[in-house]
C-alpha cells in the first residue's frame, strides 16, 4: 500500500560538514539527532516542549498509536467527526511553537491517526494563531475500512493468521482497517520543505527511520543504514520506557526522572552504509545507552 503525501513544494536539506579525508575534502553528514516525546497516547504533556529546550535537536518525533489506540480514536471519531486523530498532540505542540520556530527544529508524529487531515488542518490554525508560518504535510493512504471489498475483488481477503479464515467470515463489522505504512512518505514530507509532518499509521520506527533515511538521503536499498535507524527508531519512539521508566525498582533509585529518549543515527567517515547508531536520553537524565553497528 502506497502512501500518499500532501506537502509543499520548497525544499531543504539535512546539514552537511566537511571532513578532511587524507588529500581530498569529503562531505560527511553530520549525525541527525532525533528526540522522541511521546511513547503513547496520553504520556506527559510536557515532553514535547522540554525536548525542545535541548541543545542541537534536529527533530522531534512523537509516537501515539497503538492497535488499542486505534480502537480508541475510532469510538471518538464515531461520536463526534473531528475525533479521529490525537488531540493531546495540539495541546504538547502549543506551547514548544516558538521554540521550535525558531531553532528550524522539525516536528514528525502518527498523532494523526485515522483523520491526518483533520489534524493539519487544527494545526494550521495553531500555527497562524500563533504568527507562524511553519508549513504541515500530510502523510495518509493506510486507512482501508471504505476498500475491502474492492481488496477482496483482487484476491486479497485479510486471512486470519491463525485460523486462515477470511475477514469477511468475521461476524463483526471492523471498525477501521489500516494499513502500517513505513518511513518513506515521512522522508518525502522533509525533502519537500515540510516543518511539521503528521501521519495516520506507520510503523512505529518509522517515526525515526524517515527523518534518518531524509537527513542522510538514504535509498531503498540501503539496507544496512536502514536497519539500523529501525533500531534505534524502535527504542526511541517508547519514551521514557526505555530510558529507565520500566525499571522494576524505580521506588528505590534516587533519580526517579528517567529523561526523553534520542537517537543520533549516523554515516561514518567512510560513507559506510552501515552506520553507527546511538540511542541516548536527552533531558534530565545522564544515564546513556550506545548500539554501535
Amino acid at each position: 500500500m502506497a502512501a500518499r503525501l500532501s506537502v509543499p513544494k520548497r525544499r531543504r536539506l539535512g546539514r552537511t560538514r566537511t571532513r578532511l579525508r587524507g588529500a581530498i575534502d569529503v562531505p560527511v553528514m553530520r549525525p541527525v539527532r532525533i528526540a522522541n516525546c511521546s511513547g503513547f497516547f496520553g504520556d506527559r504533556m510536557s515532553a514535547l516542549a522540554e525536548v525542545a529546550d535541548e541543545p542541537g535537536i534536529d527533530v522531534i518525533t512523537g509516537d501515539y498509536l497503538a492497535e488499542v489506540t486505534m480502537l480508541v480514536l475510532a469510538k471518538s471519531r464515531a461520536k463526534h467527526p473531528d475525533g479521529g486523530y490525537a488531540a493531546t498532540f495540539l495541546r504538547q505542540l502549543e506551547p514548544a511553537l516558538d521554540r521550535i520556530a525558531a531553532a528550524g527544529i522539525k516536528v514528525v508524529s502518527n498523532a494523526g491517526g485515522l483523520d491526518p487531515h483533520g489534524l493539519a488542518t487544527a494545526l494550521r490554525e495553531m500555527i497562524a494563531s500563533a504568527g507562524h508560518s511553519l508549513s504541515v504535510a500530510v502523510v495518509d493512504g493506510d486507512d482501508l475500512t471504505g476498500n475491502l471489498d474492492g481488496l477482496a475483488a483482487q484476491g486479497h481477503h485479510l486471512e486470519h493468521l491463525e485460523t486462515g479464515q477470511p475477514l469477511a467470515r468475521w461476524p463483526h463489522e471492523p471498525l477501521t482497517v489500516n494499513a502500517y505504512l513505513g518511513g518513506w512518505g515521512i522522508a518525502a514530507g522533509l525533502a519537500g520543505g515540510a516543518d511539521i509532518v503528521v501521519t495516520g499509521r506507520v510503523t512505529d520506527a518509522s517515526v525515526v527511520v524517515g527523518p534518518a533515511a531524509w537527513w542522510h538521503g538514504w535509498s531503498r536499498t540501503d539496507f544496512d543504514a536502514l536497519a539500523g535507524a529501525v533500531v534505534a527508531g524502535h527504542l526511541v519512539e517508547c519514551g521514557t520506557q526505555v530510558t529507565g521508566g520500566n525499571y522494576r525498582d524505580i521506588a528505590g533509585t534516587a533519580n526517579r526522572d528517567p529523561g526523553d529518549s534520542s537517537a543520533q543515527p549516523a554515516t561514518d567517515a567512510r560513507g559506510a552504509s552501515h552506520p553507527p547508531v546511538a540511542c541516548s536520553t536527552s533531558g534530565r537524565s545522564s544515564s546513556s545507552a550506545r548500539y554501535p553497528r
